[in-house]
């Protein structure tokens, strides 16, 4: 009898090894290579086989939407692109604790009691009542049942269950025929025919794949809940963010009340589509108007505070970039970021030395971001080097003026996209002035929002170091 094989997968990247080894070759992590088992291989003679001819089609053919069925918390279904698609699979990662499950027991409760209105998609003046399944492989049912007690939710029409076994779920799926099922979470399931431990590479691959075929066969929107590593990024392999339709990041620290569903992939709607919330004594609740919760505690006077007007998908956010520029009693000084790309800070400062003559090198430099968001567009760069120069000046940037654009090597200030949204919002929220790059392209003009337009970073600093 042959020998079975045998290999040695990494836990963090995927990859295969001949022998067990402390450290990954690949991707530079220790103690994360498990012995496993691979899967009998197909049978050979594939190629020579008869199979049945594929029909093709145009493009110039006219498709349906997808059907929707919204879940009535109006952040989620921005992020989804309008509500839960029939059929689909959602994986939803994030930090211990950040309200990954909170989210989904109150999305599948309401979905249970039903009567919202319907989008155009669905017919009739309310959205029919859903099926709702949530198995938890991680709690028990007491234990999902106190969690609906806290939010208020011990009432609705959820179907409980605590299993780990993918067969089960997939023949109770058939069975019930659940219109929305969520499972919680996808590293503790396990199929039987599989040698590996439940949250290896093989078991989280082969668990999702058979779960969302089955998902998919019965038109059940899939709801998968991700752990991740302590890089963020939802861990195992990374082809079960290509396997499934939507990938949505819960973000925040746990200092502040808030949280951020971010969409990093959707085939059903836009990408980089936030949705905030506030953890409350009754769980998430929404944030209608972000940008007033994070200006909410917002200081006027006072040196190295910058309003960025920043784009979140579709969504214009205004945001409080702090900077704090003091002298170092180390012989290399601190670059501390919080909230922003620390190479694109250290550009910024680079640009600021040498082609404007602002000497910050042997200072210390801290960045914050307020509020915990995360910002990742070029378009804050205006906005962090006012909030630098002000802080190494002692001169307050005015508490009326919002600002952003983009800053090229040479200093100049580059146009950014959505100037007219950025602005629009920043009139909203009662700011008077706007600083913006010279080549900004804008259709109107925002009401009594006086603009200030500079090409060059040299043309803005005489606003923050001098009074």
């Amino acid at each position: 009898m042959a020998r079975q094989a045998v290999l040695f997968v990494c836990q963090s990247c995927g990859s295969t090894h001949n022998k067990w080894a402390g450290k990954c070759d690949d991707c530079g992590e220790w103690n994360t290579i498990v012995e496993e088992i691979p899967a009998a291989a197909p049978p050979r003679g594939l190629g020579t086989a008869k199979g049945r001819v594929i029909e093709f089609s145009s493009l110039s053919g006219v498709s349906a939407a997808p059907p929707r069925r919204t879940t009535g918390i109006n952040e989620l279904d921005r992020v989804t692109g309008g509500g839960l698609v029939a059929g689909s699979a959602i994986l939803i990662g994030g930090d211990p604790g950040i309200g990954k499950s909170t989210i989904l027991l109150q999305a599948v409760a309401k979905l249970a009691a039903g009567a919202i209105p319907a989008p155009e998609t669905l017919s009739g003046p309310e959205r029919p009542s859903s099926k709702c399944a949530y198995v938890s492989g991680e709690e028990s049912i007491d234990q999902v049942r106190m969690r609906a007690m806290r939010l208020g939710l011990a009432d609705a029409a959820v179907n409980l269950a605590a299993a780990t076994s993918v067969r089960d779920i997939i023949a109770t799926m058939r069975d019930e025929k659940f219109d929305v099922a969520v499972i919680d979470s996808i590293q503790t399931m396990y199929l039987d025919n599989l040698d590996s431990a439940p949250g290896t590479v093989a078991q989280v691959r082969a668990s999702a794949q058979e779960l969302i075929r089955a998902a998919k066969q019965s038109g059940t929107c899939l709801l998968i809940v991700g752990h991740v590593t302590k890089d963020g990024q939802i861990a195992g392999p990374r082809v079960l963010e290509h396997m499934v339709d939507t990938v949505l990041y819960f973000e925040g620290d746990r200092g502040h009340t808030f949280r951020i569903l971010r969409a990093v992939k959707n085939r059903f709607g836009p990408t980089d589509e936030i949705g905030v919330f506030e953890m409350g004594e009754l769980g998430l609740q929404e944030v209608e108007n972000p940008s007033a919760l994070f200006l909410s505690q917002r200081s006027e006077q006072i040196s190295g505070s910058a309003v960025f007007a920043g784009m979140e998908g579709t969504r214009p956010v205004l945001v409080e970039v702090q900077a704090l520029v003091a002298p170092s009693p180390l012989g290399t000084p601190r670059r501390a970021v919080i909230g922003w790309d620390s190479a694109r800070l250290a550009m910024v400062l680079a640009v600021l030395e040498a082609r404007c003559g602002v000497a910050i090198g042997p200072n210390d430099v801290y960045l914050n971001v307020a509020g915990g968001l995360r910002v990742t567009e070029p378009a804050a760069d205006l906005a962090v080097a006012a909030a630098l120069a002000s802080s190494l000046s002692g001169v307050p940037v005015p508490p009326d003026m919002v600002i952003f654009g983009e800053i090229g090597l040479s200093g100049e200030a580059r146009n950014v996209g959505q100037t007219d949204a950025r602005l629009k919002e920043a009139a909203k929220l009662g700011f008077k002035h706007a600083l913006i790059p010279h080549h900004a392209k804008m259709k109107n003009k925002q009401g009594d929002l006086r603009l200030t337009q500079v090409q060059h970073l040299k043309d803005m600093l005489p606003l923050f170091t001098e009074d």
